[in-house]
């Protein structure tokens, strides 16, 4: 990038910045996105302490006193989140992202962290064609998926199942899962709120979890393993009684990988895709499975 474009923009720490000062930037940056996913200054504070953002490390980009962007670096032991880069409507391609992008790729090496991942929403080109640039490659593709509470009542599968409470559900995520996105990690499930979970053993034997945090009227965050059996029918009968339990709430789960075994058992129970997002690293992942 031409020294000309990063000397016209001053980073600011976005920690020095109110929390409500942080929303209004970023909800401004947001206008016209694919998908904007607005916020108001609770759910931010909640995602900042959920997801390890470190606000210090985070920036606020400017140039002649006019905030034109920001974007939040998660930071955990050995790896780093590039999340929330947006950049104001009316400056938008005039390199304001790669400043941002390059600077927290720059934080993370200050920090002695060599490994960051990202998640781009597909077929937004202009952001995929910077990560690339910057030297992020493509890792795999991710779905979001949603479902609406069914008209009539679910019946669940004939199992035995076994509800668990938070410490029970958070012994299961931290069983060695390999590298997962962000969202999905041990770290983001234990900052979370209202975490429960359940095993199921089906007559045939098979078996498996899931593990789900609740909020108010949505059931969200599924880390799930089929244990013995067929993971379409562990999915179905996990979430029939899932869904058995709490039949007036919405779910809303994210970053499942296009190849997930479960997937078939999802669709089969109402889940339907609302967008997906290309799964982006820089650098060597660490030896240790993240997320474990």
């Amino acid at each position: 990038m031409p020294s000309s474009i990063s000397n016209a923009y001053e980073l600011i720490s976005a920690g020095k910045f109110s929390i409500d000062q942080l929303t209004n930037i970023y909800n401004q940056t947001r206008v016209g996105y694919m998908i904007p996913m607005p916020m108001d200054a609770a759910t931010l504070a909640e995602y900042i302490k959920k997801y390890d953002v470190d606000l210090d490390h985070s920036l606020v980009a400017s140039h002649k006193g006019s905030l034109r962007g920001i974007a939040l670096l998660g930071v955990r032991v050995d790896r780093t989140w590039i999340t929330r880069l947006g950049v104001i409507p009316s400056t938008r391609r005039s390199g304001v992202g790669e400043v941002l992008s390059r600077s927290l790729l720059e934080q993370s090496r200050s920090l002695g962290i060599a490994f960051t991942m990202l998640e781009v929403i597909k077929n937004n080109t202009p952001a995929h064609h910077l990560f690339s640039k910057l030297g992020f490659y493509e890792v795999g593709e991710l779905l979001i998926l949603r479902r609406s509470p069914a008209r009539q009542a679910i019946k669940p599968v004939i199992a035995e199942s076994h509800r668990l409470g938070r410490n029970e559900a958070l012994d299961l995520i931290g069983l060695d899962r390999g590298i997962q996105p962000w969202t999905n990690q041990f770290e983001s499930m234990a900052h979370a709120e209202n975490v429960s979970g359940m095993r199921i053993a089906l007559p045939d034997g098979s078996r498996g979890s899931l593990v789900y945090q609740r909020e108010k009227n949505t059931l969200t965050h599924f880390i799930y393993k089929t244990e013995e059996g067929d993971p379409e029918l562990v999915a179905i009968a996990l979430l029939s009684h899932l869904h058995h339990l709490y039949p007036r709430l919405d779910a809303h789960i994210e970053n499942i990988r296009i190849n997930d075994p479960h997937l078939l058992g999802f669709y089969k129970m109402g889940y339907v895709e609302s967008f997906r997002r290309i799964e982006m690293w820089h650098g060597t992942p660490p030896l240790r499975s993240i997320g474990s």
